[in-house]
């Protein structure tokens, strides 16, 4: 992996070496920048911005076109095609999407939401089976949420044409995953030939990473995305470092920024020599009072933004690379 230097988080922890790189090279000798795109997401939908892809169809040519702009590993939810304002519950409805995105984008990466958790029901004080629907529709990559969160969430009603929710209402999530659960969640990941990418949600959660190293059921390289802003952590760059200093060595840290954080934290996570998610999941809007066109706009920022300042831009074959992943997962 010659031409791919400087790709884990442990290679920025010297001081001085990231100081020397810089001084010489700038951002030219950082590993290439893998840019995910998150294009639909599971909780607003097209009544927070029209452009926010909810169809298979919509999703595979939104994916499409965030590929051609610069995207390397797609992260998707699929929605329910009886109800478009709800994540699907049916495996092959996933496999129904990878299918279409891989014929539109011969070597994108695929990464399905699994989250791995269970909710609660606070009112009746139950929990929900496991949430991992995705995984039999093998994704080469799947999220698991490794947190424990609550979060009150305003929900627009969506008006005609749009239908599956009349009123505006408070979703209540509340979600918690357990040590038990999320060795059972990669048991069945690594039946299926998925890697887990490990959502989290504040920085305590990387401590519940070192754990399941520590005890053999993770493997590296660890696939990190962390959320700043929202309901994750603060989005300043002193927290970002922490994350840097804390993850494991043999970690790759990518950025997902919520809102109106979203572009400083895109540009300080460039700088720090590690990777980032756009997409309308994260934001809706491109600049204040203005939406987002399209997932691909999203992309195109982030290319531009990174080029000005001297970052290359990871091709899929190196993100595979670096990932660890071999070659593109047919459906």
């Amino acid at each position: 992996m010659s031409e791919l230097k400087n790709y884990l988080v442990g290679d920025y922890r010297n001081s001085m070496e990231y100081t020397e790189m810089i001084k010489k090279y700038g951002l030219s000798k950082m590993s290439p920048l893998i840019i995910s795109c998150s294009i639909t997401g599971g909780q607003h939908g097209a009544e927070a911005n029209p452009n926010l892809p909810e169809t298979a169809e919509a999703q595979a040519q939104s994916t499409y076109d965030a590929y051609n702009a610069g995207a390397s590993l797609v992260h998707v939810h699929r929605r329910s095609p009886e109800n478009l304002s709800l994540d699907t519950k049916k495996t092959e409805e996933y496999l129904e999407v990878n299918r279409m995105i891989r014929e539109k984008c011969p070597e994108i990466i695929i990464n399905n939401t699994c989250i791995g958790g269970r909710l609660i029901d606070t009112e009746n004080m139950t929990t929900s089976d496991l949430l991992n629907v995705s995984l039999g529709a093998k994704p080469e990559v799947a999220s698991i949420d490794i947190t424990t969160t609550t979060q009150r969430m305003k929900m627009k009603a969506r008006k005609a044409p749009l239908s599956g929710r009349d009123e505006d209402y408070i979703k209540k999530f509340d979600y918690i995953l357990n040590d038990e659960d999320a060795v059972e969640i990669l048991r069945r990941m690594e039946a299926n030939g998925v890697k887990p990418e490990w959502e989290m949600y504040n920085l305590t959660d990387i401590k519940r990473l070192h754990n399941l190293i520590a005890s053999g059921h993770a493997k590296g390289p660890h696939w990190v995305q962390m959320l700043f802003g929202g309901n994750g952590v603060f989005p300043n760059a002193q927290a970002m470092q922490l994350a840097t200093d804390m993850l494991p060595a043999d970690s790759i840290f990518s950025v997902i920024a919520i809102g109106g954080a979203h572009n400083a934290m895109m540009a300080q996570a460039i700088l720090m020599g590690h990777h980032i998610r756009v997409g309308l999941e994260d934001v809706v809007y491109y600049g204040p009072k203005q939406l987002a066109e399209s997932n691909a706009q999203l992309v195109e920022r982030a290319v531009r933004i990174a080029k000005e300042l001297g970052r290359p831009i990871a091709t899929p074959e190196q993100a595979r690379e670096m990932l660890g992943l071999g070659a593109p997962r047919q459906y």
